[in-house]
């Protein structure tokens, strides 16, 4: 789950044409998705050009209405029924809360629209009742692949009693399921571990205060947990501001041009972990439109690859795959 910094994103229309050739059946049919962004930068532009391209390639005709709900559940809600007024025949989306986001997501249900959950979802029972599908990188892998790449640096770095402060996106259930990932991770390995301090600081702002408080309340810290890009980033920034290079660094999520510059450096950043916006965007879009076609996952859980990243080559791999800067 991603957040980053809040940027309005209008909503819109394309239309990507290329039905399939032959005779007319359920395949052949022009489709209407909606989908909604919990952002507009990073993850989420990656989400929506995966989303773009997959409707390119998806042989039908196919349009899709969008907009960025701004981490805003009443936004969300009314963007909601007005797809449903739309008559759309799916609808992609990140809810914003598993308990705030779950009322809207069923008046879809209710009308006879599937929903299809990328990145977040709604609780278990909700979730069960009201979605088609959810293409997600699983979140406590997430954090396991973190936490034991923190392990192996604390471990060659022969720290072990390492102090940790967590920078959180908690508001959304999957980043308390990345925590408890890379704790028992690091745990496991590196048992003297302590985290000594966690509060709120998704986006890049507060991140960045809040991580050069921890710094003061906490001169000895060893590193920071971002539990999601604008965490990372935020803290690696408050590290260098400062003038803790050297003494304390940061592990976290979500890989964007200004984190993977980061972890090229390598003084600060020694490790990131990712789930493709664009790769998710893709899979997300694919799983909306077998549920249009009858064909929904037998298990909701649909998975997307996990990737680690904690080279300064691994860095410069992800950049130049990515040079138009699209997660």
């Amino acid at each position: 789950m991603k957040l980053m910094k809040t940027a309005a994103l209008t909503a819109m229309t394309w239309l990507a044409i290329g039905a399939a050739a032959g005779s007319v059946s359920a395949q052949d049919k022009d489709l209407k998705v909606g989908a909604i962004y919990m952002d507009a930068q990073g993850f989420y532009a990656g989400v929506r050009k995966g989303i773009q391209t997959g409707a390119t390639d998806a042989g039908r005709k196919l349009e899709i209405i969008e907009t960025n709900a701004q981490g805003d559940v009443s936004k969300e809600s009314s963007f909601i029924d007005s797809l449903i007024s739309a008559g759309v025949q799916a609808i992609i989306v990140s809810p914003v809360s598993a308990d705030g986001s779950y009322r809207a997501i069923q008046r879809a249900h209710d009308a006879g629209i599937p929903v299809v959950c990328y990145n977040t979802c709604l609780g278990e029972k909700d979730m069960k009742e009201f979605v088609s599908a959810y293409a997600v990188g699983d979140p406590y892998d997430f954090g396991h692949k973190l936490g034991d790449a923190a392990a192996d640096y604390f471990i060659a770095e022969k720290k072990d009693a390492p102090k940790i402060a967590v920078l959180n996106c908690e508001f959304v259930e999957v980043c308390v399921t990345r925590r408890k990932g890379f704790e028992e991770a690091l745990l496991a390995r590196v048992p003297g571990a302590q985290i000594v301090a966690n509060q709120e600081g998704a986006t890049l702002d507060k991140a960045v205060s809040v991580a050069a408080t921890m710094l003061s309340s906490n001169p000895d810290l060893d590193a920071f947990f971002g539990e999601a890009g604008g965490a990372t980033l935020g803290a690696a920034r408050a590290v260098k501001s400062q003038g803790r290079v050297g003494k304390t660094v940061v592990f976290g999520g979500d890989m964007t041009t200004e984190i993977a510059q980061e972890l090229v450096d390598f003084t600060v950043i020694k490790a990131v972990v990712d789930i493709s916006g664009q790769g998710l965007g893709k899979l997300a879009l694919a799983q909306a439109i077998k549920s249009i076609d009858g064909q929904a996952p037998a298990d909701i859980k649909v998975p997307y690859d996990i990737d680690l990243y904690n080279s300064t080559e691994s860095a410069k791999g992800w950049l130049e795959a990515h040079s138009d800067g699209i997660p």
